[in-house]
């Protein structure tokens, strides 16, 4: 019996991906890492179950890396992935690990990225290609990309793919691969599906099953709030107010968002600077170093640029923006309650992401505490006490005799009473701070009103129906989009063509970047769809959907004929006969446009 592996000096890597390892701060292999890695270098085929943020990229990452011919510049490595943000996650894996393996190259490859970009690496030569099934489809088909000379295919997340409707998709691109090939397949759960897909295209693969443990220190207390985008900044100002803070982190999804949210936060009075990846190392380090010393009190991070953040005086650790995945969640709050201080974490959800939130307390066998943003009466009260004990702490150290001598003529002079001088320097004193917040109702008020529950329609109008049933759609599209205006459009796969709401909204939000919130009502035909999306939409997206393909067929998606906005229309006005009576009108035929000449 083999002794467990425990060192990653234990795994017959190569020197130059231990010292990428060693210089990453790596001390020992995760169980995931442990058992996967050494049957990846000896060639099997792995069918892996572990839950996000077990380690599972570098799990497969290091023995493709270990096993790489760098002089073949043709794609030696495919990763499919279900989404374009794990796409670029695992591609900037890959690179970070082969720091010490000159000429190495690896493409991601995934909708609303230029595909002209694509080519032209793709031309210059990879070795691993890191994709989403819908644009590494496109490229097949365009015959811009061969797989001939693949060795290892790994599916990561592949229930996610199950969920999104592509796991039609991945098998099609399977059996585009070479019959000799290593397969890897990671799920956090293994549905029937899933295993029909390992059964048809993994070889006698070997099972690993990670249990997962709590991977978050018992002396942070973790917290969430249910929140709406539109209210976000003011509750966060408010947590800032109330909480008994030091030095504050706040995490959001990218470079832009750090710049204007540390703005917005500095224009209500706060001491805070962003922090993010296209920063200079010497305006890094000097950001850092004012955050430590207290110079700042807010700092505003993406995940890339807090990697090894280091600040024992982080009291909180606020997630602006939701994680994409539970190892950025372990890692980020990880960057407070140090050095034997307790912290705080509190996590920002939309209703859209309260599965992530599940997926979360999952992980890290931990309840989340569901928490209300502070009243206006809470941040009153706090304000008049802290205006109170600044009241205390000049009394108490500063020389007041010629404020004594200034208020007394005020008293002579005018004949006001001191308690009257003191409520009018009292009301001067909190101008710039009042004291009693007006004007705004809450944020949970304004934001857990039900939304207005539209009338059903009766049995006869929906039994009139023409072919098209209204088909049941994922739970989380078409949420948190009632205010917006939408278009109805067209798309040229139906029910002939297998297509289904999931395979629509995954397409549309995967592939073209539009968020499932955004996307309305689906109805689905025999030979086409339709689709409600945003008012005002680009035309490059427009353009890009046009080419995304739903079951293999691509959408060629156009406006409907005659249906000009989603949004409730003006009444007609009644037509008047001859006769002073009003005439009955007859509903417009809905004509659908000719196919074009060559898909008659």
């Amino acid at each position: 019996m083999s002794s467990p592996i425990e060192t990653f000096e234990q795994l017959a890597l190569s020197a130059p991906l231990l010292a990428t390892i060693v210089a990453l701060g790596y001390e020992a292999p995760s169980p995931i890492q442990a058992a996967t890695i050494p049957l990846l270098l000896a060639g099997h085929d792995v069918l892996g179950q572990a839950q996000t943020g077990t380690g599972k990229t570098a799990a497969f990452a290091l023995p493709i890396l270990e096993k790489l011919n760098l002089a073949d510049r043709q794609p030696q490595a495919l990763v499919l992935t279900p989404t374009r943000e794990l796409a670029i996650q695992v591609a900037e894996a890959f690179q970070g690990y082969a720091r010490h393996l000159p000429g190495f190259h690896v493409l991601p490859i995934y909708g609303g990225q230029s595909m002209s970009i694509q080519l032209r690496t793709l031309r210059r030569g990879v070795h691993v290609i890191v994709g989403t099934p819908g644009r590494v489809m496109d490229h097949l088909r365009r015959e811009t990309l061969s797989l001939a000379t693949l060795r290892t295919v790994v599916l990561d997340e592949a229930d996610e793919m199950l969920r999104m409707g592509f796991i039609d998709d991945v098998d099609w691109i399977l059996e585009q691969t070479p019959t000799e090939k290593q397969v890897a397949l990671f799920s956090a759960t293994m549905p029937e599906p899933i295993r029909r897909v390992a059964h048809r295209h993994l070889r006698d693969p070997k099972e690993v099953k990670i249990k997962t443990s709590t991977a978050t220190v018992s002396t942070v207390r973790q917290r969430y709030w249910r929140v709406s985008g539109l209210h976000k900044l003011d509750v966060l100002t408010r947590i800032l107010e109330v909480e008994d803070v030091d030095a504050v982190l706040v995490f959001v999804r990218t470079k832009t968002e750090t710049t204007e949210l540390a703005e917005r936060l500095e224009a209500r009075g706060y001491a805070c600077a962003a922090l993010h990846g296209d920063m200079t190392q010497a305006l890094r380090e000097k950001t850092i170093e004012q955050f430590k010393s207290g110079g700042l009190d807010i700092m505003v991070a993406t995940d890339v640029a807090a990697r090894g953040l280091d600040v024992q005086r982080i009291s909180h650790v606020i997630n602006y923006d939701i994680p994409y995945d539970t190892e950025a969640y372990v890692h980020r709050i990880g960057r407070t309650a140090r050095a034997g201080r307790t912290g705080d974490a509190i996590l920002f959800v939309a209703p859209r992401e309260m599965r992530m939130l599940r997926a979360i307390e999952k992980a890290t066998r931990q309840t989340l505490e569901p928490m209300q943003p502070p009243s206006r009466e809470a941040i009153a009260g706090r304000r008049v006490a802290q205006f109170k004990q600044q009241i205390s702490e000049i009394l108490a150290a500063q020389e007041l005799d010629f404020f004594y001598q200034v208020i007394g003529e005020i008293e002579q002079e005018q004949e006001i009473s001191a308690h009257d001088i003191a409520a009018a320097l009292t009301w001067l004193a909190q101008r710039g701070r009042p004291f009693q917040l007006e004007g705004k109702a809450d944020p949970k008020e304004q934001e857990e009103a039900p939304p207005a529950r539209p009338e059903r329609e009766s049995r006869e109008s929906r039994e009139s129906k023409p072919e098209g049933r209204r088909e049941r759609r994922p739970r989380d599209a078409g949420r948190d989009s009632a205010d917006l205006d939408k278009i109805r459009y067209r798309i040229e796969v139906g029910r002939e063509q297998g297509a289904t709401p999931q395979n629509i909204v995954g397409a549309i939000a995967n592939e073209a970047g539009v968020e499932s919130r955004y996307i309305g009502r689906i109805e689905i035909f025999d030979d086409y769809s339709t689709v409600d999306l945003p008012d005002g939409m680009p035309a490059e997206i427009f353009q890009h959907l046009r080419r995304v393909r739903v079951r293999q067929h691509p959408m060629n998606i156009s406006r409907l004929d005659g249906q000009e906005s989603a949004k409730k229309r003006p009444r007609a006005k009644p037509t008047v006969g001859d006769d002073g009576q009003l005439l009955e009108r007859k509903p417009a035929v809905r004509r659908r446009p000719a196919k074009p000449a060559d898909q008659i």
